[in-house]
C-alpha cells in the first residue's frame, strides 16, 4: 500500500515538472526568442496588415577571435500609404505627416491625385512614429508594419553577400545574388505566426538539433568572412583599380587547407542597401564565381607538378630552350621569343617561358596531363555555397586525344577556361601537400532557439603526392624571393610560394586573341610557404599601363601578406 502512495506521488511530482519546465521553455521562446515579434504585434493590433514582410534571419561576418559581426539584419518599423479616394484634405494631411516624417511636398501632392487607390508615401518609420501617425487619424491615410534589410558594412563584401529584391513579375521579396539567394530557404521565414503550440515547437527545436542539413531550417548564417580582412582586401582592389584602371579586378583570400575563405571582393562594387542606383547590374554578379578565364602563366605550376608527380621529369631534368616551336602547323613562342639553350627546369618557372611548359606537358603525355588537370578540379564545379558558379572549359583537351598544340597552350594557361575559385583551388594543392580542398564561405547556422551548429564540410581528393606537393613549393619559393619585381617584394623572415600569369584576351569576333598589349594579369601566393596560413589570389582583366602582371600585381599582394602576417600575428619562418 505504500509503495502505490510513493509511486503515484512520484508520478505527480514528475508531471509537475514536465509542466514547470514546459512553462519555462515556453517563456523562453515567448520573452527571449519572440519577444520583439510579439511587442510588435501588440503594437500593430490596430494597424493594416501587409503580406510582404516576414521574418527573415541575419548573416554574420566572423573576426578573427570569433566574435560575430552582422553582415545583414532585418529591421523592422512601418509605412505610410495613402488612398487618394479617401484623402479629403491633401494640404492638411500633408502638413500632418511631414511634421512626424520629411515628405518631398510635390512629390505627395502628385500622390493624392493619382487614380489609384494605393500610394506608398514613406517607409522605414519607428514604433514611436506609427504611434503619432495613428494618433491623428486621416482618412485614406494607410499604416502598414514595414521590414528591411540593412546592411551595416554598405559595399562590404556586398558580391559576397547580395541583397533582398523582387524577382522579375514577383510581389513578394526574396535573396537576389550572393549568400541571400544561396541560403534563401534557410534566411526566409515559412511562416509568421507566433502562436505556434508549445509541444510543437519545442519538437520543431529539436529536430533543428538532429536535422542531417543544417540549412534545411530557419535561422541565421554564420561564414568565415573577416570584416577587417575583406576590407583590406577591397582597399587593395581599388588602389589595383586607381593606378592601372582595369575593366574589372577580384582576389580571394583562402585558407589552402579548409578552403575557408576569409575575404572574397570584385571592383566595381555596389552597396546592397541602395543596389538600385548601381549604374551596371553587371556589378551584382560574383565573377570571381561565375566568371571563366583563360589564366596564363599561374598554369605553369600546376603543369610542372603533373610532370614531376608522374616521374617525366625531375628538378634535375634539362632540355633545350629553342625561343619558339611549331606544333600542328602553329607557333608556339616565349614571351621575348629568345632561346635560352639548356637549362634546368627550374628555368621555367623562374621566367616564365611557354615553351618550357609545353614541353613538360609533351613529355608528360598528352593523356596523363590531361588525367592531372582534370583531376586538379579544373574543368569542374568546386561546389562552392555561392549561386551562379560555372565551370571552367576543358573541351581542347579532348581526354588526351585533340591536336597536340591544344596540350602546349593549355600547360601555360591559354586555350583552356577557368573560373577564379576553380584556380585558386586547383593551386590549394601546392600548398596542402598535394590535396584538394573545399572552398566555402557558411561555417554554421544559427536557429531562433539560440543552437548553433556547424555546417559539415568534406575533405577533397589526394591528387599528388605530398613529395611533389613540396618539391613545387620550393621551386615557387625561388621564383617569389629571386624573380617577383626582381626580388623586390623578397619578406627576409618569411617564405612564400608565387607565380604570375598575364594571359592574352580571346576575341569572340575572330576566334584569335585581342591584339596589342590587352591582357588578363593573375597573381597567386601562398605562405608561410613552409606551413601556409593564407593563399591568395588576385586577378586584373584589362589593366592599362603596365604590360605585365608583376608589375600590377606582386606589390599588392606583398602589401597585403604584410597586413595579413601583422593581423595574424604570424610567427617567421626563417
Amino acid at each position: 500500500m505504500k509503495s502505490n502512495v510513493v509511486v503515484r506521488t512520484r508520478l505527480l511530482g514528475g508531471f509537475f515538472i514536465l509542466i514547470a519546465a514546459l512553462l519555462v521553455v515556453r517563456l523562453y521562446f515567448v520573452q527571449i526568442v519572440h519577444g520583439a515579434a510579439y511587442k510588435k504585434e501588440g503594437t500593430a493590433q490596430y494597424i493594416q496588415t501587409n503580406p510582404d514582410t516576414q521574418s527573415r534571419g541575419e548573416i554574420y561576418f566572423t573576426t578573427k577571435d570569433g566574435g560575430l559581426v552582422s553582415a545583414a539584419v532585418s529591421l523592422s518599423g512601418y509605412s505610410i500609404a495613402i488612398n487618394p479616394h479617401l484623402l479629403t484634405d491633401p494640404p492638411l494631411a500633408y502638413k500632418g505627416l511631414n511634421a512626424i516624417t520629411p515628405i518631398d511636398q510635390n512629390t505627395f501632392m502628385t500622390s493624392a491625385a493619382a487614380s489609384t487607390s494605393f500610394v506608398d508615401i514613406s517607409d522605414h518609420l519607428s514604433d514611436a512614429q506609427a504611434a503619432l501617425v495613428q494618433k491623428l487619424n486621416i482618412p485614406g491615410v494607410i499604416i502598414s508594419p514595414d521590414e528591411w534589410r540593412e546592411y551595416p558594412g554598405g559595399a562590404l563584401a556586398a558580391q559576397v553577400l547580395g541583397f533582398v529584391g523582387y524577382d522579375t513579375g514577383s510581389t513578394t521579396r526574396s535573396g537576389e545574388y550572393g549568400l541571400e539567394k544561396q541560403y534563401d530557404d534557410t534566411l526566409s521565414q515559412s511562416s509568421t505566426g507566433l502562436f505556434v503550440n508549445p509541444f510543437a515547437e519545442i519538437f520543431a527545436n529539436m529536430e533543428d538539433i538532429v536535422a542531417t542539413d543544417p540549412s534545411a531550417a530557419h535561422g541565421s548564417i554564420v561564414t568565415s568572412i573577416e570584416p577587417n580582412v575583406q576590407h583590406e582586401l577591397e582597399s587593395t582592389l581599388a588602389d589595383i583599380m586607381s593606378q592601372y584602371s582595369p575593366t574589372f579586378d577580384g582576389g580571394i583570400i583562402m585558407d589552402p587547407h579548409t578552403g575557408l575563405i576569409y575575404a572574397m571582393a570584385m571592383d566595381p562594387s555596389y552597396d546592397p542597401n541602395n543596389y538600385g542606383n548601381a549604374s551596371d547590374p553587371g556589378v551584382y554578379q560574383n565573377s570571381l564565381v561565375s566568371g571563366r578565364y583563360e589564366m596564363g602563366s599561374i598554369m605553369k605550376p600546376l603543369t610542372m607538378a603533373a610532370g614531376i608527380d608522374s616521374g617525366a621529369i625531375s628538378t634535375s631534368t634539362t632540355y633545350d630552350d629553342t625561343g619558339c616551336i611549331t606544333v600542328s602547323n602553329a607557333k608556339v613562342c616565349n614571351y621575348d621569343f629568345k632561346p635560352r639553350g639548356v637549362i634546368p627546369v627550374q628555368v621555367i618557372l623562374n621566367q616564365s617561358l611557354n615553351v618550357g611548359a609545353s614541353w613538360v606537358a609533351t613529355q608528360t603525355g598528352y593523356p596523363t596531363f590531361t588525367r592531372y588537370m582534370k583531376a586538379y578540379g579544373l574543368g569542374t564545379k568546386t561546389g562552392i555555397d555561392l549561386p551562379g558558379e560555372v565551370t571552367g572549359n576543358l573541351t581542347n583537351l579532348d581526354d588526351g586525344q585533340g591536336p597536340a598544340v591544344n596540350f602546349d597552350t593549355a600547360a601555360f594557361g591559354q586555350g583552356i577556361t577557368v573560373s577564379p575559385i576553380e584556380m585558386i583551388r586547383a593551386l590549394s594543392v601546392l600548398a596542402n601537400n598535394g590535396q584538394l580542398p573545399n572552398p566555402h564561405v557558411v561555417t554554421a547556422i544559427r536557429y531562433e532557439s539560440g543552437i548553433t551548429r556547424s555546417v559539415p564540410t568534406t575533405e577533397g581528393p589526394q591528387v599528388l603526392k605530398p613529395s611533389t606537393a613540396l618539391t613545387v613549393t620550393n621551386m615557387l619559393r625561388t621564383v617569389y624571393d629571386d624573380y617577383e619585381l626582381h626580388g623586390k617584394i623578397k619578406m627576409e623572415h618569411y617564405t612564400a610560394a608565387a607565380k604570375t600569369g598575364t594571359a592574352q584576351i580571346p576575341d569572340p569576333s575572330t576566334g584569335g586573341y585581342i591584339p596589342g598589349q590587352v591582357y588578363l594579369h593573375s597573381f597567386f601566393a601562398y605562405f608561410p610557404a613552409t606551413n601556409p596560413r593564407f593563399i591568395v589570389f588576385l586577378y586584373a582583366y584589362k589593366p592599362k599601363g603596365q604590360e605585365y602582371a608583376a608589375d600590377t600585381l606582386a606589390m599588392p599582394f606583398y602589401q597585403l601578406a604584410q597586413y595579413l602576417i601583422n593581423y595574424y600575428n604570424i610567427p617567421p619562418d626563417r
